[in-house]
């Protein structure tokens, strides 16, 4: 008889057409985007709801241990990661922006080893951001990008002579949604369509120029997470015809769970694997968020949590060995200082604290850092270039951190009494939220504020750690009174109330909420999304035949 075709899911758009948005969301792209939700949209969610069961364990009291089921994966000493493809063996500096047009070519043209070009943490994913982001990414790969700035007519374009950086994306997490987008009537994740954008546009011409679809895969919490993308890459890849081992990832090791399954999460990965990186600022968020409601585990403020304090430490010398056991990248984190233009000794200051924090990775075995800031990139460059003469430092795994123990990886710094939560800590955090807030209800999702870059990590450590003070009536050291959720919402409503124009009185209304809600909120992007959604009601609608529909 006459074989039936697994019918086509149907992919319909909620968004006001345009220009950007008709050339990445042809039929084809958005026939890839619908067959990739339909195998895995499903499992994503379970996943979630897999994170929700495990934080009920950890708000009863239970704390993140070695999983005693994949003792075997640690065990096997056979195991390694794929070689990484030659035009990322030497990833000594990368710098991380949005996917704006102007950021993405100032980022290739940097002098950086690789740009990361960011639809996560560093950008607000309204429909235009994330639609003219991907055109910029492709217009980047065919090396057609340009920029005339309208204020002064000044041309950006990639330079013709000197390395461009290598590209690697970052879609956004597991836990985030595309709102303008739906397959089969349901909700399409974002991470596919960012992902799914990226591949089907760019692959084939990655491959011609000798290169790869790079990615960079963000708050991943157990090895499942993992076990999901690499299957999403195999499907992805014979999808469009190209040979498994293609597309390249590093994850980020960004939550206190996942640092409990850094060799499960590397092994479900792989052959696509290029490694993991230290993302302190969400680490460090994380931390506070599993365990906010264990009173021994109340956090000093910010200010002390360091790479140095004992939690941090540890998972750095796990990751150096965990990565270079398994002949895999083991990446810094972010320098997110900014320079400061009217300041020289400032300046100077802050630099000499950024070259601190470079020797201090590169001595520990990292094989390449961070920066926010194209100023930082020579920088870097020169610390690295002085200690690691080679493009990697791969084969030197430090035997210390075969031997990090589960306490190690909880144990928080001493802080002296008097200094661990104060007035000001309070104060600033507030203002710290509230600033982010309001400019990610704009679409931008990145600020410089107090000479860094801040993304949404930064602003998360302190939403998470004010609700924490607030939770356990913490009182601030300085003057003995407690955090409550008054004094919390009055401090905000100051702090908005100052301000005028933007978007100050809904971050203010969404930002007093979130810092004293009964429950903490798992994400503060994911509070924020309803409000910059663009949906219209004459969305378009993508036939079986690939054509568009028109639906009024």
């Amino acid at each position: 008889g006459k074989k039936t075709l697994m019918s086509l899911p149907k992919v319909s758009l909620h968004a006001p057409g345009s220009a950007a948005a008709d050339e990445i969301c042809t039929p084809a792209a958005l026939r890839f985007i619908g067959y990739l939700n339909s195998l895995f949209n499903d499992r994503r969610l379970t996943l979630l709801r897999h994170r929700q069961a495990r934080v009920l364990e950890y708000d009863g009291g239970a704390l993140p241990r070695y999983p005693s089921e994949t003792r075997h994966v640690r065990e096997d000493a056979s195991w390694r990661c794929a070689p990484p493809p030659e035009d990322i063996k030497d990833r000594r500096v990368e710098i991380t922006g949005p996917v704006d047009r102007k950021m993405v070519i100032n980022g290739l043209n940097s002098g950086a080893s690789t740009y990361m070009a960011d639809f996560e943490d560093s950008s607000a994913p309204t429909w235009s951001v994330v639609t003219e982001g991907q055109l910029n990414l492709r217009d980047a790969v065919t090396g057609t990008i340009t920029y005339t700035n309208p204020k002064n007519g000044k041309l950006y374009a990639p330079r013709s002579s000197g390395r461009l950086a290598t590209l690697l994306v970052r879609p956004r997490g597991w836990h985030l949604d595309e709102g303008h987008v739906t397959v089969d009537g349901k909700v399409s994740s974002g991470s596919l369509f960012d992902f799914g954008m990226y591949f089907f546009h760019n692959v084939h011409n990655l491959i011609k120029k000798g290169s790869g679809p790079y990615f960079y895969l963000p708050k991943l919490e157990s090895y499942l997470e993992a076990r999901l993308w690499n299957d999403v890459f195999k499907a992805s890849q014979d999808y469009l015809g190209v040979p498994q081992g293609t597309i390249r990832a590093t994850i980020l090791l960004e939550t206190i769970t996942a640092a409990f399954e850094m060799e499960e999460i590397l092994y479900e990965i792989r052959d696509h694997s290029i490694g993991l990186n230290c993302g302190r600022w969400d680490y460090i968020f994380s931390y506070i968020k599993k365990l906010k409601y264990h009173p021994s585990r109340i956090t000093p403020d910010r200010s002390h949590l360091t790479m140095q304090v004992p939690f941090m430490d540890a998972y750095v010398k796990r990751l150096i060995h965990v990565c270079h056991k398994r002949g895999t990248f083991a990446m810094g984190g972010m320098a997110a200082t900014i320079p400061i233009k009217n300041d020289p000794a400032a300046n100077a200051r802050a630099m000499d604290d950024v070259r601190r924090d470079k020797l201090r990775e590169v001595t520990a075995g990292h094989d390449g850092t961070w920066v926010a800031h194209p100023a930082l990139v020579k920088i870097a460059r020169d610390v690295f270039d002085e200690h690691m003469p080679q493009p990697n430092q791969i084969s030197k795994v430090p035997a210390a951190g075969g031997r990090v123990t589960e306490a190690e990886l909880l144990e928080l710094p001493k802080v002296p009494h008097g200094k661990a939560v104060t007035s000001h800590g309070l104060k600033h955090g507030v203002d710290i939220v509230l600033a982010y807030t309001e400019a990610w209800l704009r679409g931008v999702g990145c600020i410089p504020l107090n000479h860094k870059m801040e993304d949404a990590a930064t602003a998360e450590i302190s939403r998470a750690q004010i609700w924490q003070w607030t939770a356990h009536n913490v009182k601030t050291e300085d003057d003995g009174a407690p955090v409550t959720p008054s004094r919390v919402r009055s401090l905000v409503a100051a702090a908005a109330s100052s301000r005028s124009g933007g978007r100050w009185s809904l971050a203010g209304k969404l930002v007093a909420d979130m810092l004293t809600k009964d429950r903490l909120d798992d994400f503060l992007t994911s509070v924020c999304y309803p409000h910059i959604l663009e949906s219209a009601f004459e969305g378009t609608d993508v036939g079986e035949d690939g054509t568009f529909k028109s639906r009024m």
